[in-house]
């Protein structure tokens, strides 16, 4: 089982200062690339303080400077964003600039809230069909001389500038949940990231079940897979239900933006009353409690043995969380310390 750390900065209150927040940042990241995990991933997001992440290509640069062993990956960028040439020549020029240590976790994106102000008319349906057209051109054109006819993109012969450190470019991990989006990473020889959210054992096992049949019918080797997974080592059970009410409040939020119905100001989105927090039983603290992988370091490696188990390769520590950077520093201080040991 490989590790890696799943993070962003994200702003709770108008009063932080992002420069702060950035530091924090880096000081988890240098955690994880002293500590032995594989790989950090961080993403793309447009106008929301609650994941600022504007370019994962410019903070991969920086990490680059502060690092020195892990990879450094997009966690995801979104495709339908970006051009293919575009995206081909920013990612090869990351991969040169970084030494090699780029991967493209690729996605089409979650939020309508960024649908509507970067691309606006398309839904998730066309986003997705976006990112199956654009994403296999991106090893053409590294490759040299890619010319293109689509429903959504039209290119003469084009190639990449620069071309990237890597042999045949860095690897590819498309974010898939449906059976299709499994099919359509395996296919092409991507590799799988899969994130159950909130969903617990149950769907963290049907997403293994999709990727599986996907392999079923493929010939060429075997792409890896990927859980992502919020995370907390505590050092106590009152740790633990404090990290639960948490993650709860967190999820409560993540929901208020995927639905996108509560006003936005300054890239805040509208507080949450706590009649609001407690009536919503899905994301309730003991729902935590039992289905994200949360708890004591030896409850932490019980349940990633179970994911072991099941097949999964690499497990990322989603650190986003609502919590205090103390908080985040500790938890992941532990999984580096107590629970990674356990897999070697």
């Amino acid at each position: 089982m490989d590790f890696s750390l799943f993070a962003h900065m994200e702003r709770l209150t108008p009063d932080q200062n992002h420069q702060d927040m950035y530091a924090d940042f880096l000081s988890l990241c240098t955690m994880a690339d002293e500590g032995g995990m594989r790989a950090i991933w961080t993403g793309e997001h447009h106008g929301m303080e609650f994941t600022i992440a504007p370019n994962p290509f410019i903070t991969i640069t920086d990490l680059a400077r502060h690092t020195k062993n892990v990879k450094l990956g997009t966690g995801t960028i979104i495709a339908p964003f970006w051009h293919p040439i575009a995206l081909a020549g920013e990612a090869a020029m990351t991969d040169l600039v970084t030494g090699g240590r780029l991967e493209m976790g690729i996605a089409r994106g979650a939020y309508s809230y960024e649908y509507e102000r970067i691309m606006p008319g398309m839904d998730a349906w066309e986003a997705g069909q976006r990112m199956r057209e654009s994403t296999p051109l991106l090893r053409e054109l590294w490759k040299g001389d890619c010319e293109h006819a689509g429903e959504f993109y039209k290119f003469p012969s084009t190639t990449s500038a620069p071309k990237p450190i890597q042999e045949n470019g860095p690897p590819i991990w498309i974010a898939a949940r449906d059976p299709n989006s499994h099919e359509f990473a395996v296919q092409n020889g991507f590799n799988v990231q899969v994130t159950p959210l909130w969903q617990g054992i149950e769907e963290i096992i049907t997403l293994m079940e999709r990727f599986n049949t996907a392999c079923e019918g493929y010939s060429g080797p075997k792409p890896k897979i990927m859980l992502l997974h919020h995370t907390y080592v505590s050092n106590s059970e009152d740790d633990t239900l404090q990290a639960s009410k948490e993650l709860s409040r967190y999820y409560n939020y993540f929901g208020a933006w995927f639905q996108n119905k509560r006003p936005i100001s300054q890239g805040h989105i509208q507080t949450l009353s706590e009649d609001e927090l407690a009536a919503n039983s899905m994301m309730a603290p003991e729902n935590m409690r039992r289905d994200l992988t949360i708890g004591t370091a030896q409850e932490v490696i019980d349940q990633i043995k179970r994911y072991e188990d099941l097949g999964y390769e690499e497990y990322s520590f989603w650190i986003d969380s609502g919590m205090t950077s103390e908080r985040k520093r500790v938890s992941l201080d532990r999984f580096i310390s107590d629970v990674m040991p356990a897999f070697s």
